[in-house]
This record gives C-alpha cells, sequence and structure tokens, in this order.
C-alpha cells in the first residue's frame, strides 16, 4: 500500500525499490522524493529516474537480471518475479536465446534486457535479433525504455503486496 511504502524508514523504502530495480542510485532517489499522492505519481517518477540513470547505475541493475532464457535463482521476491515474467519461454527456444544472449553481450558488453511479462519466448527472441542491429546510443535507449517498463509492472507488484 502507498501509505506503508511513504511510511517506511528510507533504508527500508530503498530496500524495496531496489528489488524493482537494483541501482542504488535509482532507489536513494525514489525514495527520496517521498511522499507520493498516488501510485501514478510514484510510476512516473520512477520512470523518470530510471531514463536518468548514468550508464554506470544502469549497468548496476542489469547486473540483478537473468539472461533470458534462463531460470533465476534464489529466493528472493526479485527472483520470483523474473522467474514468473520470463514464464513465456517455451523448452526448445532456450537454445537459440543462449546463442543470442552470447551474441549480444559480445557485441553490447552487458545482459540483454527486456520487458518478458506476457511475451512469448519467439517474441523474445524476435526482439533480441532485432537489436543487435542496433548502434550503442539506440541500445541504450532500448535498455532503459526496457528497464522502466520492468521496474513500473514491479512497483505495482511491491504496492499490491503490501496490500
Amino acid at each position: 500500500m502507498l501509505t506503508d511504502f511513504n511510511a517506511r524508514s528510507p533504508a527500508e523504502a530503498e530496500a524495496d525499490l531496489l528489488a524493482c530495480c537494483a541501482s542504488r542510485a535509482f532507489a536513494g532517489k525514489v525514495a527520496a522524493l517521498r511522499p507520493y499522492a498516488d501510485l501514478e505519481r510514484l510510476l512516473d517518477a520512477a520512470g523518470a529516474t530510471v531514463r536518468e540513470l548514468a550508464w554506470d547505475d544502469v549497468l548496476e541493475a542489469l547486473s540483478a537480471h537473468p539472461r533470458i532464457g534462463e531460470r533465476a535463482s534464489g529466493q528472493g521476491r526479485e527472483s520470483a518475479w523474473s522467474r514468473q515474467e520470463q514464464s513465456g519461454v517455451e523448452d526448445e527456444l532456450r537454445a537459440a536465446l543462449a546463442d543470442g544472449n552470447r551474441a549480444y553481450e559480445e557485441r553490447f558488453g552487458h545482459v540483454y534486457l527486456v520487458c518478458a511479462t506476457g511475451l512469448t519466448g519467439a517474441e523474445m527472441l524476435a526482439r533480441l535479433r532485432e537489436r543487435l542491429g542496433n548502434d550503442e546510443e539506440r541500445e541504450r535507449d532500448a535498455v532503459r525504455a526496457e528497464l522502466a517498463a520492468i521496474t513500473r509492472l514491479r512497483l505495482t507488484k511491491l504496492l499490491g503486496e503490501a496490500a
């Protein structure tokens, strides 16, 4: 619930936010902007913050995301959400996604990130292949947009859990 989130200590709020976007800069800024009048204002602030992150902060956030097609390990909230988000990956596509992930990481130097919720494995693979044609600047914009979408979904889940 938003009221509870607004009332948490800065450290507690940042810990919750890190499960949504694993950038300390993101968590610190979004927590510092509290209180939020409504969920939409929180989501807007979070999206703007993700888009404004320095690239090193984006890379920090990416380090918490498993490769598409790989199951997130761990028992925490973020791992459970990741497994749920990637539930559309069919077993027969895992090898093609693994190959695509390797090509992407060689090209861009970081994990391929896509907001997987509602996508099939084939759709994720098609997007990966398309994005391999991006230049560095365009791909960074795409990564920020995907990270913002994932963060929005996770914040909505977080506040739903607190209800």
